[in-house]
């Protein structure tokens, strides 16, 4: 279970900081476009897909502290 938590903290903490960084250039950074389509296709993050992105990675980051307290 660790481990399981801290792949997926990883990869939220990459899609995260990719979509910032995708954000940030205006498009141009299409590395990982699944952040288009958790920010773009609802309806309340409509102009706060910076945000959006920031808070993802910090979950991510999150996900990863939580994870060294999980006993193996």
């Amino acid at each position: 279970m660790k481990r399981f938590l801290e792949v997926l903290g990883f990869l939220t903490m990459v899609v995260g900081v990719c979509g910032v960084i995708r954000e940030l250039t205006d498009g141009w950074f299409r590395l990982m476009g699944v952040t288009r389509f958790l920010t773009e296709n609802v309806w309340f993050l409509e102009g706060r897909e910076l945000f959006a992105n920031i808070v993802i990675a910090v979950l991510g980051l999150v996900i990863m502290i939580a994870s060294d307290r999980v006993r193996t």
